[in-house]
């Protein structure tokens, strides 16, 4: 499948998924006719931090994902959290942390949980060349108003409850090929596919750890090439399956794994805390945290 989508190097500049939501019809500009100019060293550079994240900002990135395996051709599919759709509707209050965050903040934040490192400072170069490139791409769309493809498409909770059993059953024969049995990814020359779980794959605080918004990004996105072929239900359970699985510690983590979860995790579209295969998720005694680091 890949459940969270590969990543080029050098990606195309102007691929656009056929199954991106019908709205989006808006057209993000291209790095490549940025200005020849500081702003447009920039926006390209920021387009490299897209794809190269741990090649280019290795004080930063703890694991082994890049941002383009979220946010699709780097940055710039509808439907796979596009930057150009987010940017315009920063700053923004997130109820994640409880505060107003402006764009890079909200960067910052992708550093912390999905590439499990350390956030660069604000106004580092590498925040200012993602914040340039997102600002550029969304040239044209007005401020405040969120526009069609933002995020994921929303996809409500099935019937029936998201199955470890049927997960794991989709995922041999849809994901094993891109990311291998035991999820932990792997490189076919430029071509990147994540670990989904593990030590170098996003960690607890990450919002792919919840079973909703990966089962959204699953469905509108995986796996790759059919895009739209998974059904709710069982993007679901793959989504559910993938986050039954050990993963790196939520740096929010006071100690213990029940008060962290009524605090950060009480829910059902989160296992982090519960008990599966005979473990509990999110335990200090289980959970790898290899990848992050300290400036």
């Amino acid at each position: 499948m890949a459940t969270f989508g590969r990543s080029q190097s050098k990606p195309a500049a102007a691929t656009h998924s056929a199954r991106a939501p019908a709205a989006a019809r808006f057209a993000p500009r291209l790095a490549a006719n940025a200005p020849a100019d500081a702003y447009g060293d920039a926006v390209r550079l920021g387009e490299k931090l897209m794809t190269d994240t741990k090649a280019l900002a290795p004080r930063y990135a703890g694991n082994d994902l890049v941002c383009s395996n979220c946010h699709l051709d780097a940055g710039r599919k509808a439907g796979a959290a596009p930057l150009w759709a987010a940017f315009v509707n920063f700053p923004a209050f997130r109820r994640k942390n409880g505060e107003i965050n402006s764009f890079q903040k909200r960067v910052q934040d992708c550093f912390l949980y999905s590439l499990n490192g350390t956030p660069p400072p604000l106004g580092s170069p590498e925040l200012l060349a993602i914040e340039s490139y997102a600002a550029f791409m969304a040239h044209g769309l007005p401020s405040g108003v969120s526009p069609p493809g933002r995020g994921f498409p929303k996809i409500a909770a099935p019937v029936q409850a998201g199955d470890d059993r049927r997960g794991a059953l989709i995922f041999a024969e849809k994901c094993n090929a891109c990311h291998g049995a035991d999820g932990a990814g792997q490189r076919d020359g430029d071509t990147i596919y994540p670990p989904l779980w593990g030590a170098s794959s996003y960690n607890w605080g990450a919002g792919m750890a919840t079973i909703d918004k990966a089962a959204a990004f699953i469905h509108a996105n995986m796996p790759q090439g059919q895009e739209g072929s998974l059904s709710v239900q069982q993007a679901w359970d793959v989504a559910t399956y993938i986050d039954g699985k050990v993963r790196p510690q939520d740096p929010r983590f006071d100690g213990d794994p029940q008060a962290t979860r009524r605090r950060h995790h009480d829910s059902r579209i989160s296992r982090y805390g519960t008990v599966v295969a005979g473990h509990t998720l999110g335990d200090p005694a289980t959970t790898p945290n290899a990848g992050r680091h300290e400036n």
